[in-house]
């Protein structure tokens, strides 16, 4: 599949304008170009959302391993996927459009398998975002259960029933949000970043110097065997070095969705800068910070017992573990309850621009997708409101599509370790399609304006590598002994997306579907834009 090359558009990549480097790859100028590069960086950092993902998988994490686990793992996962994000930025540089991986995977693929490239990485991009955007929305529903629950003194906000029914609102709100337009979006994000900044200085702070009864955790207890001691078991693997592995998904499922400054990049000015930066930039903050966050809130953990937190009693680490919400007890146990719900809200407020964003990229994803026709009902998804020039359809699919994957929980108490599993592998495998071809048939490479030049190999290859694995660890049992309650459905999930959309594409889309399309002629492409413009 070639770029058109309509008569002036054969300039270098630096000195085109966004609107002639996207009709040079095909595309009309449907969305609303006015995102800052800045902007364009907020989204993906507030999807990280270090508030969002080291705090909802914080007990998770505590069982598989406790502090160390955590604290080192997210060393090691972050500039492992900072190798992942820089691999990609430079692909987005030189193909900044919505369709993100799917298109770079079409473009890079080796004679004239590119639609088969193109096809499964699309549909492992969509079962990425929908999943990521129910695990960060159901985390905003674990808080808030947490918030009411210590405000009215009542534990029945904590039901799993009343969980879901706070996740409807926060995504119908998060939906809603979605119909208004990129600006209110592209806003909001701004303000997201400086509030998780701020939020994680407060709340590691107030951690710090708010507990008056007891000292903190030692630093042998953060990182070595006393923390790894005083959680061991929890999870019912007898295998300590696997129990780690499986405990990084913590850190993993933090590092996800910052492929949203690709799809936005239709709607970002210098779009073939701004985008690999805003990959880049949300990764290697978010890991300074989440460590930071990580550190405040492990050193805060009790380690005299029996405490009673909130009129409940706690024997043991075990019992903080498996506490609902046990970043909250912490939090409560460290700073007096009314501290705590303020340090709670600022940790909600981080989460719902989290899920916000996530809807937006999710929106984005499915619009490029269905505007080459890749997914049933493809016109309707497609479809572009006049007046705010957003994909409002594509929106609420992400929306509803992550309340179906997060409904399992009303039965089975590990799902949202299953729904993050799912995240993770689907986005994942995802971002490692494109960055193999690029290393695989680098013929087909033009760089963009952001280069990675001679480390390029290095740094894609260590990436590969690396989420190969992790994917293969997030497919095996998380507890032990496997059980209905306890079993990881992840892989019922990924084989459901899979099976559907390979068996589609030998039935029926091998025979139609040829891979991102091109609009039209620039005339047409004008015509397009005239239209959306009445």
């Amino acid at each position: 599949m070639g770029e058109i090359m309509p008569e002036g558009l054969d300039r270098p990549l630096e000195m085109m304008s966004d609107t002639d480097r996207l009709h040079q790859l095909g595309y009309a100028q449907e969305l609303n170009r006015s995102m800052s590069r800045f902007s364009n960086f907020a989204i993906s950092f507030t999807i990280i959302s270090i508030l969002s993902g080291c705090l909802t998988l914080y007990g998770f994490g505590l069982e598989h391993g406790g502090p160390p686990t955590m604290l080192w793992g997210w060393l090691l996962v972050g500039v492992l996927v900072l190798f992942a994000g820089m691999s990609m930025a430079e692909i987005c540089s030189a193909y900044p459009t919505a369709g993100g991986l799917y298109y770079w995977a079409a473009k890079l693929a080796p004679g004239k398998s590119g639609p088969i490239w193109s096809w499964f990485t699309g549909w492992f991009n969509l079962l990425g975002q929908v999943a990521v955007t129910a695990g960060i929305s159901f985390g905003a529903a674990f808080s808030v259960s947490a918030f009411l629950a210590i405000f009215t003194n009542q534990g029945y906000w904590l039901s799993r029933g009343h969980t879901i029914a706070i996740l409807a609102v926060i995504l119908a709100v998060q939906g809603l949000l979605n119909t208004f337009g990129i600006r209110l979006v592209a806003l909001l994000n701004n303000v997201s970043v400086w509030w998780h900044l701020f939020g994680v200085a407060l709340i590691v702070s107030i951690l710090f110097a708010a507990p008056t009864s007891h000292s903190h955790q030692s630093l042998g207890f953060l990182f070595g065997h006393a923390g790894w001691h005083a959680f061991s078991g929890l999870s019912g693997l007898s295998i300590p070095f696997y129990v780690f592995l499986v405990g990084l998904l913590n850190a993993q499922y933090t590092f996800t969705g910052y492929d949203a400054s690709a799809h936005v990049t239709e709607e970002t000015l210098t779009a073939s800068v701004s985008g690999p930066k805003g990959i880049v930039n949300s990764i290697w903050i978010s890991l300074v910070a989440g460590f930071i966050l990580l550190l405040g809130v492990s050193a805060a953990i009790p380690h005299v017992f029996p405490q009673t937190i909130g009129g409940i009693v706690f024997p043991n680490y075990a019992s903080i573990a498996t506490a609902t919400v046990p970043w909250a007890t912490i939090f409560e146990y460290a700073a007096g309850r009314i501290t705590a719900e303020i340090l709670i809200l600022i940790v909600i407020g981080a989460q719902f621009f989290c899920g916000m964003s996530s809807v937006t990229a999710n929106s984005r994803m499915l619009f490029a997708f269905s505007r080459d026709g890749a997914v049933p009902f493809s016109n309707y998804w497609h479809k572009i409101s006049k007046r705010s020039h957003v994909p409002v359809h594509s929106a609420w699919f992400g929306a509803v599509g992550a309340f179906i994957l997060s409904a399992p929980y009303l039965w089975s108490a590990v799902a949202y370790g299953a729904v993050t599993s799912i995240a993770v592998i689907g986005l994942y495998v995802a971002y490692l399609i494109p960055v193999y071809l690029r290393r695989t048939n680098g013929a087909a490479f033009h760089p963009g304006p952001w280069k990675l030049n001679k480390w390029g190999p290095v740094i894609g290859w260590i990436a590969i590598i690396w989420v190969i694995f992790i994917c293969i660890i997030l497919l095996l049992p998380q507890f032990g002994p496997v059980t209905v309650s306890s079993f990881n459905y992840a892989p019922v999930a990924v084989a459901a997306v899979l099976g559907f959309a390979g068996i589609w594409y030998a039935v029926s889309a091998r025979k139609w579907f040829k891979g991102p399309k091109i609009q039209g002629s620039p005339e047409e492409l004008a015509a397009i834009e005239h239209e959306l413009s009445i």
